[in-house]
């Protein structure tokens, strides 16, 4: 059984999971659609609960200076600060902002890594989101060569 088989089976036994009442549907609680349909970085950030954010050196992210291949650009969000409740990476000019949120606990390093599809050249952010609702970012501009979301 290849990967792609193995995710339709794994979707379609939680369907059946789902639909037979044997998984709870707070499972599905944790997502944010309103974050995930938000057109901008400040729209995301409240829309996650968090005040404006502001640039912070304590937050962190790596991505290429171009990329030669929209499709699947390389992207990593870390940071230093304490009490840090979720981590965000954020593609300012992509269909939806929102590309990664990761939820973070004291057992759980915040320093992750991701592929993001990139339509167009675009600042990337990685946000840093405390337990008492400041949002701390990084920016960094990423030129496309290839377009990755349009073509």
């Amino acid at each position: 059984m290849n990967r792609r088989d193995a995710l339709k089976h794994s979707a379609a036994v939680t369907g059946l999971l789902l639909a037979a009442g044997l998984l709870p549907r707070a499972a599905l609680a944790a997502y944010n659609q309103s974050a995930f349909d938000a057109k901008t970085v400040a729209d995301v950030v409240k829309a996650m609960g968090a005040a404006a954010p502001e640039e912070s050196k304590d937050v962190s992210l790596t991505a290429p200076d171009i990329a030669e291949n929209g499709a699947v650009v390389p992207i990593g969000a870390a940071t230093t600060l304490t009490n840090v409740k979720r981590l965000l990476v954020l593609v300012e000019k992509n269909p939806n902002t929102l590309v990664a949120a990761f939820d973070v606990n004291e057992a759980v390093e915040p320093n992750f890594l991701t592929r993001a599809k990139l339509g167009q050249s675009s600042d990337v952010y990685a946000v840093a989101i405390t337990a008492d609702g400041k949002a701390l970012f990084a920016k960094k501009e990423v030129k496309v060569t290839l377009g990755g979301c349009g073509g």
